[in-house]
């Protein structure tokens, strides 16, 4: 579902007639904190679960570190050939989700042998609270101290720098473990989400009356209470208590669905095993094609959701095909290894 808000996000900035009105803000802006924030947390949440599956097979601690640090580093490189193909003006190694996810990969590989005892998981959900907050406090100071440090300002303040969205990673870090602990006794798993969509709806009940509360319309939903550096958004306080509560309802009712009603759309499960293509691919047609090639724009409400559904279906299908792509191409290279070898050997 991520992917899906990204791409809706991401069309809505690329392809809507300003001429919409200020729907097409709230559009973009209620889907970021459904995205990106998603897939940091999802990524450190998959962190442990992969750490436990390798002790399991008994791969030793190395192992798995020289694994996540290749996949680390794949992500950042990802994410440098996505800005050289699509945002060429925008600062190479800016931090963009793919290089953050690709750093908290590495980030969070000392602390995994240290999360099976609990008072560590307590300790580790404070400093990702603290790790957030402290730039909540330097936010105010810190437009002035980057400035005469562009390099740094660019490298590590723009897109979604690891100060604070780490924060996202280190938390689904814990919890992944929690899950996978509480995994093993059915009893003990449902108490596990029972918490966890309760938590959720304490911040969404928070969440609203606080919205309301601070802002006139209509400039409810908006940025003007968050964190904006370098032209690039962190969420404030307020949006915060949006995101743990979308996060924290969502996941519980995607594993009752998935897990216990055994509702799986064929095509979600698709989207999700192709993410890290799709993700690229998708800016390469929506702005790159459809927006500056073709300079598409739409004003109507119906085209634009058509044309959505369209690129989803779109996405799904070359999802689908992918992995036949990725092994066609992976025989045409290794019958040439191998000649090469027995060229050799000769």
């Amino acid at each position: 579902m991520a992917l899906v808000f990204m791409v809706v996000n991401h069309t809505a900035r690329w392809w809507l007639d300003l001429s919409v009105g200020l729907s097409r803000y709230h559009l973009i802006y209620l889907t970021v904190p459904l995205s990106a924030p998603l897939f940091l947390f999802l990524a450190g949440f998959c962190v442990p679960l992969s750490y436990l599956s390798s002790v399991g097979r008994g791969e030793s601690y190395g192992r798995l570190a020289w694994r996540s640090v290749r996949r680390g580093a794949g992500l950042v490189l990802a994410g440098w050939l996505l800005t050289l193909l699509v945002f060429p003006e925008e600062p190479l190694f800016g931090g963009e989700v793919l290089q953050t996810i690709g750093l908290s990969l590495v980030g969070l590989l000392p602390i995994l042998p240290l999360l099976a005892w609990q008072s560590v998981r307590v300790l580790l959900v404070a400093l990702a609270i603290g790790w957030y907050t402290t730039f909540h406090l330097a936010y105010g100071h810190l437009p002035g101290w980057l400035a005469p440090h562009p390099v740094i300002s660019e490298v590590w303040f723009t897109g979604f720098p690891p100060w604070p969205w780490f924060a996202f990673s280190l938390l689904g870090a814990v919890l992944g473990w929690m899950w996978a602990d509480a995994h093993r006794k059915p009893d003990r798993e449902r108490a596990f989400f029972s918490v966890m969509l309760v938590a959720g709806m304490v911040c969404l009940a928070a969440f609203l009356p606080l919205e309301l509360w601070l802002g006139n319309a209509p400039f409810h939903f908006t940025s003007r209470r968050d964190l904006v550096l370098n032209r690039h958004w962190t969420p404030g306080a307020v949006t915060c208590l949006w995101i743990l509560g979308y996060l924290f309802t969502v996941l519980p009712l995607v594993h009752y669905l998935m897990e216990t009603r055994g509702f799986r759309p064929r095509w979600l499960v698709i989207l999700g095993q192709s993410s890290l293509m799709l993700y690229v691919i998708h800016q390469i047609i929506a702005l790159t094609l459809v927006r500056q090639r073709l300079g598409v724009r739409f004003a109507s409400w119906w085209l634009y959701a058509l044309a959505n559904v369209a690129l989803i279906v779109a996405l799904v299908g070359l999802a689908w095909l992918w992995p036949g792509i990725k092994r066609r191409v992976r025989g045409m290279v290794a019958p040439r290894g191998q000649r090469g070898a027995t060229a050799v050997g000769a």
